[in-house]
């Protein structure tokens, strides 16, 4: 085992054609309430949007799972999340979201990185999960002039 073995550093960006503060709530939703797979079913996630706060799946009957706290909430330019996320094993994981205003809209860049033992299932999966959830924050706001 190597030192790439146990760290990921993944990074991707996305550009909304929507305000900035209005992208950031749309980015807490969808990492809280709105978090879905890629095949639409709901993760049934909870985002407590304040610094220490709670990011977990309910999935009802008791079953729940921690995936990470708030470290935090800079409204509308940053959230950070650090936890084990989904991974029920030693690895430890940082999300770092930042939105920037651009020339007709918002950049979102998210940045996980993690150290740990990274199942490499794992390691190969989040890359398109992230990449949905970017997907479906952009397609959230559609663009003004898509009738045109």
């Amino acid at each position: 085992m190597n030192l790439n073995d146990l760290t990921l550093d993944v990074e991707q960006s996305v550009e909304v054609k929507a305000d900035i503060g209005d992208v950031f709530k749309g980015m807490l939703y969808r990492l809280g309430e709105g978090n879905t797979r890629p095949d639409g079913v709901s993760m049934d996630m909870t985002l407590e949007q304040w610094a220490g706060g709670r990011w977990f799946r309910d999935r009802g009957e008791g079953i729940q799972h921690l995936w990470g706290h708030v470290q935090v909430i800079k409204p509308p330019v940053l959230i950070e999340l650090s936890g084990p996320l989904f991974m029920s094993y030693p690895a430890l994981n940082h999300i770092e979201v930042k939105i920037d205003q651009v020339s007709g809209g918002a950049k979102v860049t998210l940045r996980h990185r993690a150290l740990g033992v990274i199942d490499p299932e794992h390691r190969a999966g989040l890359t398109e999960g992230w990449k949905h959830m970017l997907g479906v924050l952009v397609e959230d706001f559609p663009r003004a002039d898509a009738g045109a």
